[in-house]
């Protein structure tokens, strides 16, 4: 028991001092942060680094970039997957064994592999340095794994309530509707926090389409603050806590779906 606290506050020190760093470096300026990199800065926080970084680097058109790019590319995501999920299941012989293996290699091929042919393609489309264009490619590469979990669980719903619904006369539209997806959202919340946090953190993806500052992404937009000789690291402290404000507010409104969706499934019922 002892050993086990003693982990635990272990790794919590090693999760809470970093994180110490980033927030103490957000509120100094660039000489306090050389002078004193691990210190409370004198004089007081200098909360002018959130202003400034709104104000003088345009971050407010990188985060509603972001946005928009996160908000669709989830939506569409599990809407896909979860018809996809919702076919597999009520096909339930060798061609949704099949279509589920097909999904599955899909997850195993890494972005990188697909990076050439993927912006070629995006190229000859005129999809680059265009958000809709990163939003279907996002949609693309996230979709298996959405498809993945979303089956996993819709497989354990008892097949007796879609057997009643068919015989009371409903189709496959409105079973899915009023039955599956009701059913299925402690899943569909879990699934849509992790497109969220993919989607949210990816930069990849706009690093390889995005060249426009017009349409750059949170992520690609903090690598302003990074040179070849010198590093603005308060201005880049800043930005990640704003980066990582709209997951840490997810989180905490959809824990209660969130650790329901990880065990939902883990017994057949």
């Amino acid at each position: 028991m002892i050993f086990r606290k003693s982990a635990l506050a272990v790794y919590a020190l090693l999760i809470l001092i970093p994180l110490l760093v980033v927030v103490l470096t957000s509120v100094k300026t660039l000489q306090q942060t050389f002078a004193n990199p691990l210190g409370i800065p004198e004089g007081g926080l200098q909360f002018s680094n959130y202003v400034n970084i709104f104000q003088e680097q345009t971050m407010a058109g990188y985060f509603m970039n972001s946005a928009v790019v996160t908000l669709f590319s989830v939506s569409l995501t599990l809407l896909f997957a979860s018809m996809v999920a919702y076919g597999i299941t009520r096909l339930n012989n060798w061609i949704g064994n099949l279509l589920f293996l097909l999904f599955t290699i899909g997850m195993m091929v890494p972005a990188q592999v697909s990076m050439v042919p993927l912006y070629s393609l995006m190229l000859d489309l005129n999809l680059t340095n265009s958000l809709v264009g990163l939003i279907l490619v996002n949609i693309s590469s996230t979709l298996p794994i959405a498809v993945f979990i979303l089956t996993g669980f819709m497989k354990t719903l008892p097949k007796e309530l879609f057997e009643a619904s068919t015989m009371d006369g409903a189709g496959n539209w409105k079973v899915f509707t009023t039955i599956v997806i009701p059913l299925s959202l402690p899943s569909l919340s879990a699934t849509a926090i992790f497109l969220f946090v993919m989607h949210w953190n990816d930069l990849l993806y706009p690093l390889l389409f995005i060249t426009d500052n017009a349409y750059k992404t949170l992520p690609l937009a903090l690598l302003e603050f990074q040179g070849q000789y010198a590093t603005n690291y308060p201005m880049l402290f800043t930005g990640v806590i704003i980066a990582s404000a709209p997951m840490v507010v997810a989180y905490v409104f959809l824990q209660r779906f969130f650790v329901a969706g990880i065990t939902a499934g883990a017994v057949k019922g």
